[in-house]
């Protein structure tokens, strides 16, 4: 029931949640000069010289409007000042599994009209199609039905933009999302203290949160010893490692298409990696500690780096002072992704370069190419906060023969490659004086 559509403290939000959201409708349609907003769902796609479908991906402003992660070929229609119209794709098909009967907190929000083919979607649409937007990926022009305006930059951008910031609901969908994670990491750690694979933990994990892998907001990081220092490893080994030393986990769950994004790192019984670890997590909250509405994100990057060159002074990694270590690029090559991005329906949430509602970006700052989000904070958005510190050969190759250098230790260094990195990762609301750290209340109440 909690994690399902009939949950009713969800219920008792969703009303809210969707008035904010035929708020940003309406706002985008006057921008656009349109009257109808048609979001299509998605539809499955086929793989290449065959008849298989890949799994389904529910488009986001679909999912925004109601929970329905698994229904293609269906269709909101939002008219100012009207209920909105759901068309719910339902078709005879003995096949696959169709969708059932409407039923949850949802429902009574909504016109629902069940049809059974595309070819009946038609007569549900606004007649008039030269005053509709539709929003949405259609591989199959015939699926716009005559709508021309696909996706058109003024509304996007206003509708993306304005997702930064969350509802009620949709933080009290992520509290669940994080609060599903939290015990699939707790199922992941306790795999890798019995000594199992990457992929026997993978299945942990996926048990624990209910999930199958298609199911699961992104692809799980189940990295131990080495394979840490890869920031995005997904191979999972079916043998574990004859010496089991560390273990990185970036692993999410997600609740009605909402997702949280966990990652935490562990020693296997090694005292120096142990400390180390515990000094990226005093940072890591530290840097938590710093949020606030109107702080510029760009502002904690560079501020993380000048936390990170201490701590690599302090672990013997590095000498010299942080500004040195950061005009030298030292702080870039043992972290050289960025600090955190927004999150809410995608992991990597839209609009985290956008400047205003109207479109404009805002570039990372020079020397930080990889980081996601670069807005002022405000009340209510939902980001992560994940710094790391990895041995990454290429990156810190590339010092040798430069002033940086002769500012790495690199015995030290010798000494942590093989535990491959370290990464801690909360997600966080933004509060007018503060934050709700969403990660680790769920860990709270899961112990």
């Amino acid at each position: 029931m909690k994690f399902s559509d009939k949950n009713p403290e969800l219920g008792a939000l969703y009303g809210s949640h969707l008035a904010t959201v035929t708020a940003r409708h309406d706002h985008a349609l006057e921008q656009a000069g349109a009257s109808h907003a048609v979001i299509y769902s998605g539809d499955p796609k086929l793989a290449f010289l065959d008849d298989y479908h890949h799994p389904f991906k529910a488009n986001p402003h679909f999912v925004g409007w109601a929970p329905l992660v698994a229904l293609p070929f269906s269709y909101i229609v939002y008219t100012p000042g009207e209920t909105p119209v759901l068309i719910y794709y339902q078709p005879h098909d003995y096949w696959h599994v169709v969708p059932g009967a409407p039923d949850g907190y949802w429902t009574g929000h909504f016109d629902v009209r069940i049809v059974h083919a595309t070819d009946e979607v038609a007569a549900h649409l606004p007649a008039d199609r030269e005053k509709c937007i539709a929003i949405g990926e259609f591989h199959d022009e015939s699926l716009a039905f005559g709508i021309e305006r696909i996706n058109p930059t003024t509304a996007i951008n206003i509708l993306h933009y304005a997702r930064g910031v969350k509802t009620e609901y949709e933080l009290a969908v992520m509290r669940l999302a994080a609060e599903r994670g939290a015990a699939g990491h707790i199922a992941a750690e306790a795999a890798f203290r019995n000594g199992m694979s990457e992929f026997d933990i993978h299945r942990a994990y996926c048990e624990a949160v209910s999930h199958t892998d298609p199911e699961l907001p992104y692809g799980n990081i189940i990295a131990l010893n080495e394979h840490g220092a890869v920031l995005h490893y997904t191979d999972l080994d079916r043998e574990a490692p004859e010496n089991i030393r560390s273990f990185l986990i970036d692993a999410g769950a997600q609740v009605h298409g909402y997702a949280s994004d966990i990652t935490r790192t562990y020693s296997n019984g090694d005292p120096r990696f142990q400390d180390l670890i515990e000094r990226m997590n005093t940072m890591e909250l530290a840097i938590v500690d710093k949020l606030h509405a109107g702080l510029d994100y760009r502002d904690l990057h560079v501020a993380t780096h000048t936390m990170l060159a201490e701590v690599l002074v302090d672990t013997e990694l590095a000498t010299g002072n942080p500004d040195t270590l950061l005009e030298t690029g030292v702080t870039s090559a043992f972290f050289p992704h960025g600090l955190g991005h927004l999150l809410g329906i995608q992991v990597h949430d839209v609009a985290g370069h956008q400047e205003s509602e109207t479109g404009g970006t805002i570039d990372p700052p020079s020397g930080h190419p990889f980081l996601r989000l670069t807005r002022v904070l405000e009340e209510d958005m939902v980001l992560t906060i994940e710094p790391g510190m990895y041995v990454i050969d290429m990156l810190l190759e590339n010092l040798r023969g430069t002033p940086a250098e002769s500012h790495v230790n690199w015995d030290t260094v010798d000494w942590l490659r093989p535990f491959g990195g370290i990464r801690i990762e909360d997600d966080v609301r933004v509060r007018a004086d503060g934050h709700e750290n969403l990660t680790r209340d769920a860990f709270a109440r899961a112990s």
